[in-house]
């Protein structure tokens, strides 16, 4: 019996509000001419074009070093500025940048977790947890790397950090080319 109630209910429904329905909740399916009131779904909103670059590393000011700041920051290392090598262990053994800490890009997410004991991070790495606040250079072989590791510090809360995008390949064929000279 309530079978037959729900049906006589839905046929005493105008066709007009069904069709409208219709066409709002399936607007690729409805036809065009099914409802005067309907109206077409809002466009959807432009995507941004791909890039490799990490948002945090292109907004608000000079994200990007090149050779000449990470030179100054290697020969004046400082507390404010960190200067991290994001490359695995087996890679820095073959060479870094001086004053360079080594934090690799594998355990960088974990590592700059909040929830990370800064004691645990000490003994870890070898070198003290950086505060949120502090500027950190990031840098890799080539500075794909380093661009990943800037957005993830900066999805962490550090806003301070910049890419060396040249990375270790600028820096060894610059410093190479020094002695050449």
């Amino acid at each position: 019996m309530r079978a037959v109630s729900r049906l006589s209910l839905r046929a005493a429904r105008p066709a007009a509000a069904s069709a409208a329905r219709a066409a709002t909740a399936l607007p690729s399916l409805a036809p065009r001419f099914a409802c005067p009131a309907f109206v077409s779904p809002a466009p959807a909103p432009a995507r941004r074009a791909f890039t490799t670059t990490p948002v945090a590393c292109r907004t608000a000011g000079p994200r990007v070093v090149g050779y000449d700041e990470v030179k100054r920051l290697s020969e004046q290392p400082t507390d404010a500025t960190l200067l991290v090598d994001v490359r695995e262990p087996d890679e820095v053994a073959l060479g870094s940048i001086p004053s360079a800490v080594n934090l690799p890009l594998s355990r960088l997410k974990d590592a700059l977790d909040a929830r990370f004991n800064p004691g645990e991070f000490q003994k870890e790495f070898a070198f003290p947890k950086p505060a949120s606040g502090q500027d950190i250079v990031f840098f890799c072989r080539s500075g794909k790397r380093s661009a990943t590791a800037c957005e993830w510090a900066a999805d962490k809360g550090f806003n301070k950090v910049r890419n060396y995008e040249g990375s270790w390949l600028d820096w060894s064929a610059r410093e190479k080319q020094g002695e050449d000279d």
